[in-house]
């Protein structure tokens, strides 16, 4: 019996076509919770943009920066976990010498970005939101930093992960940029976290993604659902794929296993 379900945002929750949360989908949250099954967001953005795209639903709790932080939905935090300050001063060391990749850090309730470039753009129009403030990325110096996100192609993986971030790992849902936490965080452990402190178990438990960083949750709750919009390989990973997220996609798998 399913007493939770996790709902990744972008590309899941909200449409990449018109920004906004189907009607279907409210609905069936709303039924969800009238049920007593507990819903949850488990996304790689950080809070403060969480709180955007779906700040007025009511839920249980939340992952946010793909596992780094989770808290209830009073925001007592449950679990966090900040990137090693050696790694991001090698960062800082790297960004002077490669200016033209943009690096966004994420600390407390606030981000920064090192600078503007077009893959900054393309994303932030792509999601619908503000590039945050420009600042050097010595600010970052000292910063409980809980994830940083790089505006770099995957071919530049091999020289920024292991050489100079040694205690991180890439979580990448967009060729643009990637989503960087530190090692051993995933959407996966956040679950763990929060199940922990509602005491649900594990088999009891559904998730919905599309992306990349969806993957490790996916393959680790009691059913994984891939968005019918998802990448093949985040629908090899799920235990079933519905149809995209404008096509009513999270309201025909409820349907299907028959949850509302």
């Amino acid at each position: 019996m399913i007493k939770a379900v996790f709902f990744d945002i972008d590309g899941t929750l909200v449409s990449f076509n018109t920004h906004t949360i189907p009607q279907s989908t409210l609905t069936a949250i709303e039924s969800l919770r009238k049920k007593g099954i507990k819903v949850f967001i488990a996304t790689g953005r950080p809070k403060h943009l969480m709180e955007d795209a779906v700040g007025y639903i009511p839920f249980d709790g939340y992952i946010t920066l793909n596992g780094s932080h989770c808290f209830t939905a009073d925001h007592r935090d449950i679990y966090k976990k900040c990137i090693p300050q050696e790694d991001v001063n090698r960062l800082i060391a790297y960004i002077e010498k490669h200016p033209e990749h943009a690096f966004v850090f994420v600390h407390d309730d606030t981000w920064f970005i090192t600078s503007i470039t077009p893959s900054v753009e393309e994303v932030a129009r792509m999601i619908e939101i503000n590039p945050p403030a420009i600042l050097p990325a010595e600010c970052a110096r000292g910063k409980e930093v809980l994830q940083i996100m790089g505006y770099f192609d995957e071919k530049y993986d091999k020289n920024i992960f292991g050489p100079v971030l040694k205690y991180c790992t890439p979580m990448r849902w967009f060729p643009l940029f990637t989503d960087i936490i530190a090692e051993g965080t995933n959407k996966s452990l956040g679950i763990d976290r929060v199940l922990n402190h509602y005491n649900i178990p594990l088999k009891d438990t559904m998730a919905f993604g599309d992306g990349g960083n969806d993957i490790p949750m996916l393959k680790h709750v009691g059913t994984g659902i891939a968005m019918g919009n998802a990448a093949p390989a985040v629908q090899e990973a799920a235990d079933y794929v519905t149809s995209p997220v404008d096509d009513d996609g999270i309201l025909r798998a409820l349907q299907h296993f028959n949850i509302v």
